[in-house]
């Protein structure tokens, strides 16, 4: 923990903050977010390489992976800058509260659920857009609640273990450059158009999750341990495409005892029953339980460094 910005009894009550702000504030619009404004500067900064040459847009892609994860850095410092003490504390707290998002996930879970729930299809395929990028319009109800389940468990790794992994090692400019990174990866980190561009953002997500993932993975567990999720953790965690995302998907799988397919991707939990809408909110409280244990955990190696 970088002991110049703040002391560590200093950033456990800034993380405590951050979580209760998080959990019972709700997100800020758009207008004002921070990682709203790291989408636009990221969009900015690749327009003019929507159309280049191969080698260059692989340049230009590499380039904006490094420029707009060290402004975001850039940013997360100047709290430093702040007196007293009290009034940074507050600042870094806000500015710490944008970074992770335990309340919006089960908040966007949570519409899915309930949509299934209320046998209303429709509703639960159009909220499923909010959690991933596949094209819900024709999914099952079961095929909704694996990409739900799915997403869930994937995102407790972007959403909250990750950001908070780096609060931990380089405070709130290890945070907001870990945003940055999962930020350039969602738009620009998949194959299609924009594939060569994104590569190098979808590189440095891969390396920034690839102890996160596994810690996410242990914390899914640690919230419902199961010793029949392990098997399937170990047999599964390598299909996906992704190196890191399988490993959580995979653990939420078994620990659910459920199948979770992407149709023509990969297969976790196989010969499993499908998921039900109900598997949507027990995996909703393993995520939660999991983030709780995580925040603990981070708060209290802060609080033991004092």
């Amino acid at each position: 923990m970088s002991a110049d910005w703040a002391t560590p009894p200093m950033a456990t009550w800034v993380l405590v903050g951050a979580y209760l702000i998080d959990r019972f504030c709700g997100e800020l619009p758009n207008a004002v977010h921070p990682v709203a404004w790291m989408g636009k500067c990221a969009a900015w900064l690749a327009s003019p390489l929507h159309r280049a040459p191969i080698p260059m847009a692989l340049l230009g892609g590499a380039l904006v992976a490094l420029i707009l994860p060290a402004a975001s850095a850039g940013v997360g410092l100047l709290p430093r800058l702040v007196d007293p003490p009290l009034l940074r504390g507050l600042l870094e707290t806000c500015l710490l509260s944008t970074a992770f998002a335990i309340g919006a996930l089960g908040a966007a879970v949570r519409v899915v659920s309930d949509a299934l729930r209320a046998s209303d299809l429709g509703s639960a395929r159009r909220a499923t857009r909010a959690l991933c990028s596949r094209d819900p319009s024709s999914l099952t109800s079961s095929q909704v609640s694996a990409a739900a389940i799915e997403s869930a468990a994937e995102n407790t790794c972007d959403s909250v273990v990750a950001p908070l992994f780096y609060y931990a090692l380089f405070g709130l400019p290890g945070a907001w450059a870990y945003r940055a990174i999962n930020t350039l990866d969602a738009m620009l980190g998949y194959h299609g158009r924009f594939e060569y561009l994104g590569k190098a953002s979808a590189r440095l997500d891969d390396l920034a999750n690839l102890i996160p993932a596994r810690l996410t993975t242990t914390l899914l567990w640690l919230a419902a341990p199961k010793r029949s999720a392990l098997r399937v953790w170990r047999r599964d965690a390598h299909l996906t495409e992704s190196p890191n995302a399988g490993h959580p998907m995979a653990m939420m799988a078994g620990l659910l005892n459920v199948e979770l397919q992407k149709p023509g991707a990969y297969r976790l939990g196989s010969g499993l029953p499908e998921p039900r809408s109900e598997d949507v909110e027990r995996a909703l409280r393993i995520v939660e339980r999991a983030s709780g244990l995580w925040v603990v955990a981070i708060a209290a190696l802060c609080w033991g460094l004092a």
